[in-house]
């Protein structure tokens, strides 16, 4: 059972191995969303998310003997890095099954704390069963990521420290793939405050917990399809069920397109790397239907590699209107390109890269393309210069941005 008691202990045990991440007041996000909210860094912890404490205290609950058989565990990443280095200060081997999609940061972090690591399928409940497997041929002790209450206790010290920073918060958004740090936070927070809302966010191609709470049993999706790697779950735990059909108000669901521009807008106002599974909760912001309520926006997590920022940033800055190509036509003569670029200059566009394509018609000098790719301020400023180009007689058309980093 998951009592105040072992919260209260989980709390003191993971002092040791945390950094103490303090809410983060965001006026840009309570601005937008209409309500105070407050952010929980977890991405700032010194494996990058909040999955150290789980496995720290787990850890610390095993017999001697148990840690000496060696650690064997299942993750997408973070709660790799959190065995991996609760392995390490206790000494003891550590064997993690990742999917073979697992950015390489976080397998390369992995292998940096000494563990083992064994690249297995696609999705996190593949590399789980093959870790299960391993872990029965060697004797090895399975450490859960989440369907283990020990693990989920250690989690909720995340809502001990939100409550002693923040008492009278009415509202704590936590991300969900699995389940273990909503039933930490959702169990220990409804202990501390009954009136409490908990939310669980879910990405909308991998959201298990809501088709589980939805049938009342727990559920495996057939696929998972998001961007959110660190919640590309299947099945939650069935262990910890009860307590988040329990204790969980309700859950929101986000489109991947969602993550793109929360990622933007972190970066922008509050200068974080924040994973795309721990943007869930910045993104349900703007679902939630009230105003005025004090809000914590739990950040699972920071580890992203830099191929996936850059793709993140790019596509954010496309759907906010501030990057965009347009084709245009004109005759293959001098002076052409120039009275294009006079026009986009006159209405404060940067043009970033440019694609001429003299072979668009047998015929020259009726008329060659040129692909313009440029930065704009936002959607509004798209609209006025393609408005421009087409008053000038260029008959601008939208096309697919290409990469402005190659």
């Amino acid at each position: 059972m998951l009592t105040l008691e072992k919260f209260e202990e989980a709390s003191e045990a993971v002092k040791k191995v945390i950094n103490r991440t303090k809410l983060i007041y965001s006026e840009y996000f309570s601005a937008v969303s209409g309500n105070k909210v407050y952010l929980k860094p977890e991405n700032m912890q010194y494996t990058g998310a909040y999955k150290v404490r789980g496995a720290y205290y787990k850890i610390s609950t095993l017999s001697e003997e148990e840690r000496e058989k060696g650690l064997i565990t299942a993750s997408a990443g973070n709660h790799a890095q959190g065995v991996a280095y609760a392995a390490k200060l206790y000494g003891v081997k550590a064997t993690i099954v990742m999917p073979t999609t697992t950015p390489l940061i976080k397998v390369n972090r992995t292998k940096a704390y000494g563990a083992e690591v064994v690249l297995y399928g696609n999705v996190y409940d593949e590399a789980c069963s093959y870790a299960l497997q391993l872990a029965e041929e060697t004797g090895g002790t399975f450490i859960h990521p989440f369907d283990d209450e020990q693990v989920a206790t250690g989690q909720g010290s995340i809502a001990m420290e939100i409550f002693k920073d923040l008492p009278t918060v009415d509202i704590i958004l936590v991300p969900i793939g699995g389940g273990g740090l909503a039933t930490g936070v959702s169990t220990l927070a409804k202990m501390l405050n009954p009136k409490i809302q908990v939310i669980g966010v879910e990405p909308a191609g991998a959201n298990c917990l809501q088709e589980s709470l939805r049938n009342g049993k727990v559920t495996t999706l057939p696929t998972v399809d998001t961007i959110a790697d660190g919640t590309a779950v299947k099945t939650p735990g069935s262990k910890i069920f009860p307590y988040l059909q329990k204790n969980i108000d309700d859950i929101i669901t986000v489109k991947d397109e969602e993550l793109i521009v929360a990622f933007l807008d972190m970066m922008e106002n509050h200068k974080m790397v924040v994973e795309n599974s721990g943007l869930l909760t910045v993104a349900a912001l703007n679902h939630l239907d009230c105003k005025g309520k004090k809000v914590v926006s739990v950040l699972s997590g920071g580890n992203m590699d830099v191929i996936t920022i850059s793709s993140v940033v790019q596509h954010g800055l496309i759907q906010r209107g501030r990057i965009f190509t347009v084709s245009v036509r004109l005759p293959d003569r001098p002076g052409e390109l120039v009275n294009v670029a006079s026009v986009i200059a006159q209405h404060r566009g940067n043009v970033i890269r440019l694609d001429h394509n003299q072979f668009v018609s047998v015929n020259r000098n009726s008329a060659v393309e040129l692909q313009i790719t440029m930065e704009a301020f936002g959607h509004e400023h798209k609209e006025e210069i393609l408005k421009a180009l087409e008053e000038k007689g260029y008959h601008p058309k939208l096309e697919e941005p290409k990469s402005v980093y190659n």
